[in-house]
């Protein structure tokens, strides 16, 4: 059954800019112990969407009043050369957070190169000793993606102690990560969780029991109205570009979820873009901040 009331929107924007302004407090605060959070991002070869996204990283960074580096290394790199410059940097005190975009070229080993950041630098949560502090509940970063889905739950007062929670998508992203910490302890957390993905039969059956359901699984509109139970929270983590020639573009972004037609079910839902999206640049500013306190303190 629909309801009569649409869902409310959760704003990416909205919660980020509320983050951004309490992490300017913090930058000052490190300036006055002569601090200024330095983040470094390298990306090997051309990748569109890639160039895309580091450049936003550079920009947010600016605004912050943080510092920006961007190293650009051609498709050719060797894995040695990379592993180099990822040496040079776990070296450099000005850097307190660095990130290889993702994906690489395929002759260069993507484990290999993750498990050559220092851990206290890896602002991106990929690191293997990161990733089981954040499993055992005793995290130094959150990976963005998922710890903006948590931020976006706390700060629009959406419960989640003792709710049943959905993560459609099982990558090592948002959805291994964002089950995991989901079932910590503390604010934002306490939930039952349940994992679906490609592999599970019957979906629907278990979308359909969430109090909370989290989709990302890339894949255009992939959950529909009848999937989702009346009332529930609906989180669009996809982002997905389908033709539409009535569209300037002759294409628009969609996420992973119909939203027309599930936002006349859900209790609140998340729009694609500006739900999730800019969140993940947020926490990675975050991370980095984060990291460069951890560094002052030292």
């Amino acid at each position: 059954m629909m309801s009569s009331v649409e869902a409310r929107l959760i704003s990416g924007s909205d919660v980020s800019s509320e983050i951004y302004g309490e992490l300017a407090q913090r930058i000052q605060a490190l300036k006055s112990k002569s601090v200024i959070p330095g983040l470094a991002v390298i990306l090997v070869g051309e990748d569109p969407a890639s160039q895309v996204y580091v450049r936003m990283k550079g920009k947010k960074c600016e605004e912050l009043g943080m510092k920006s580096v961007t190293i650009v290394l051609p498709r050719e790199t060797t894995e040695k050369d990379l592993l180099a410059k990822v040496s040079e940097l776990n070296a450099d005190k000005s850097i307190h957070g660095m990130l290889v975009q993702l994906p690489l070229p395929n002759h260069i080993n993507e484990t290999n190169v993750i498990n050559a950041i220092d851990p206290k630098k890896d602002v991106d949560c990929f690191h293997p000793a990161n990733v089981g502090k954040m499993l055992i509940g005793d995290p130094g970063f959150l990976p963005a993606t998922p710890a903006g889905v948590q931020q976006m739950l706390i700060r629009s007062n959406i419960e989640t102690s003792g709710k049943n929670i959905v993560v459609v998508g099982r990558s090592n992203i948002v959805g291994k990560p964002m089950a995991a910490m989901l079932m910590q302890k503390g604010k934002g957390a306490d939930a039952t969780v349940t994992v679906v993905h490609s592999r599970t039969k019957d979906i629907a059956s278990y979308t359909k029991a969430a109090d909370i359901l989290i989709v990302a699984i890339g894949k255009p509109r992939f959950v529909t109205a009848d999937m989702v139970k009346d009332g529930a929270v609906v989180i669009d983590v996809g982002t997905n570009r389908i033709e539409d020639k009535d569209h300037p573009k002759g294409s628009r972004l969609v996420g992973d979820v119909d939203f027309d037609n599930v936002k006349k079910k859900a209790s609140a839902i998340t729009p694609v873009p500006g739900g999730v999206g800019p969140m993940t640049i947020c926490m990675l500013m975050d991370n980095t901040v984060r990291a460069a306190e951890n560094y002052a303190h030292r």
